[in-house]
């Protein structure tokens, strides 16, 4: 379709004059007729945070997004360009989008008194009408609203009270676009202030200049819900001009959570060797982050990303690649042992509060993986442990671990490697009686590589119920009894 290139055409065409909000209103209603998806990729916000955001936009509000980290707060915000038309007319070479029929800016005024109908258009992308700017304190006004140029004012021969001097800002240049401000609580007090024009009165001021700018901008934030609050650094003129506040949140379920990960982690992988991670396992990846953001080690004010899932997950795949180079395994199934790859995705990935700090980062994630694992065994497999005998004892199931305990019980031991081909770990597992038996009732499959890691799952489920013990060695765990290893460690003073 030709569009129009200047301004009479543009007149002729009949383009509708409509303000940014107008538009994303109009456009928004044409999304809920259709049934269409609003925000791609975006999961788990269905019921709770996408109304209110649609509430927002067709009320025309600015809107702040208050969530703790990784809770894709600015991928919300950089979908709203969705709603935006596709193109618009600008004036051509205006600096801020001049609306060819009331332009703004000295230039665009200027221009369409001395060429009129002839003045020239310019079509600009959706695209390009969304402007993000990463709140710091550094920031400064003549960032957002603009300055005095005087290297502009000496090339072009300018007086200094000439409007055209003036070096327009980040929120100017967002004229009939959307302009973001993430981390809003870390920008200046006194910076904030000079949003406050722009939010209610929709212009800008610019130095001594008596001249404001009738802006076109739908304004949006985000911040994190501590510093909005606690820290009150979000001065209290502008929370009060910032129409809508919606709260988001972290995934509320394990199936919300896997559907993230899934989307988001790099799952194909090139090595050669086909990389098969069992459902279990990936729940225990999920589980792992939400443990953390129930951990009293963690600093729940700052919350737990849901990147951590992701990163730990992208690190299991990298540590069974690196095993199927090693030993040739095609397929390569993960096991419980390749958790321990993702012990650095979750030391960066949690804020530790006192308690933790005596502990340290690795223990702590270590602890964390240990109680994922325990969630998920215990939901998927027969409790450990049947109930209380007596007031000081608790007796292991009959069925499906007896066998097993009683194996151990022996003083006999079972060490497993990191790095194990699939055959030889297959056979050392498959030295414990009964553990096979109960793997297969849980897979409902005899094949071995299948088999393996859920029979280690079995182990350090047993482990994590204070039934088995297990030792940590360099690159292999060792499991053995419990009660063995209590009196053997009571008996040795070093311990």
């Amino acid at each position: 379709m030709t569009r129009p290139t200047t301004l009479g055409s543009l007149r002729a065409s009949g383009y509708n004059d409509l303000t940014v909000k107008q538009e994303m209103r109009r456009n928004l209603l044409a999304f809920l007729k259709s049934g269409e998806i609003l925000f791609p990729g975006i999961i788990g916000y269905d019921r709770t945070v996408i109304p209110q955001l649609v509430n927002a936009i067709l009320s025309k509000h600015d809107v702040i997004l208050l969530g703790l980290r990784g809770q894709a707060k600015t991928r919300l915000l950089r979908g709203l360009t969705r709603f935006l038309d596709e193109f618009i007319p600008v004036v051509s070479g205006s600096e801020i989008n001049d609306h060819p029929y009331h332009p703004v800016s000295a230039l665009g005024r200027r221009t369409l008194s001395e060429l009129g109908d002839a003045t020239p258009i310019d079509w600009i992308h959706r695209d390009l009408r969304y402007h993000e700017k990463l709140a710091t304190p550094d920031v400064t006004i003549a960032d957002l609203i603009g300055d005095i140029d005087p290297i502009k004012a000496a090339s072009r021969k300018l007086d200094f009270s000439n409007e055209e001097v003036i070096h327009y800002g980040l929120v100017p240049r967002a004229n009939r676009g959307i302009f973001a401000i993430n981390e809003l609580p870390d920008l200046a007090p006194r910076i904030q202030v000079g949003l406050l024009n722009v939010l209610q009165e929709k212009d800008v001021q610019i130095r001594g200049f008596d001249v404001r700018l009738p802006l076109d901008v739908a304004i949006v934030f985000s911040a994190n819900p501590e510093d909005y609050t606690n820290r009150g650094s979000i001065i209290t003129p502008l929370k009060d001009r910032i129409d809508s506040q919606i709260m988001t949140h972290y995934p509320e379920d394990l199936a919300t959570a896997l559907a993230i990960t899934n989307q988001e982690a790099w799952l194909e992988r090139d090595a050669g060797s086909r990389l098969v991670v069992p459902d279990w396992l990936r729940e225990i990846i999920e589980e792992i982050a939400f443990q953390a953001r129930d951990s009293d080690y963690v600093d729940q004010n700052s919350g737990v990303s849901a990147r951590l899932s992701i990163t730990a997950l992208e690190n299991v795949l990298s540590n069974m690649e690196r095993r199927a180079l090693k030993t040739g395994d095609n397929p390569v199934v993960a096991r419980i042992a390749d958790l321990q790859a993702a012990v650095p995705s979750l030391t960066g990935k949690i804020e530790l509060v006192y308690e933790g700090e005596q502990e340290g980062p690795i223990k702590v994630a270590k602890h964390l993986i240990g109680r994922a694992v325990k969630e998920i065994f215990e939901s998927h497999f027969p409790p450990a442990h049947r109930g209380k005998k007596s007031a000081e004892k608790e007796e292991v199931a009959t069925s499906p671990y007896r066998k097993i305990v009683d194996w151990f019980s022996q003083g006999k031991k079972l060490e497993i490697g990191d790095d194990d081909p699939a055959a030889d770990y297959f056979a050392a597992l498959n030295k414990v009686p009964g553990l096979k038996d109960a793997a297969v009732k849980f897979t409902g499959s005899e094949d071995p590589d299948l088999l393996a890691p859920t029979m280690e799952l079995i182990l350090e489920g047993l482990h994590q119920s204070a039934i088995l013990a297990k030792e940590e060695l360099e690159g292999q765990v060792r499991f053995l009894d419990m009660f063995q290893t209590m009196l053997s460690n009571l008996g040795d003073p070093k311990r």
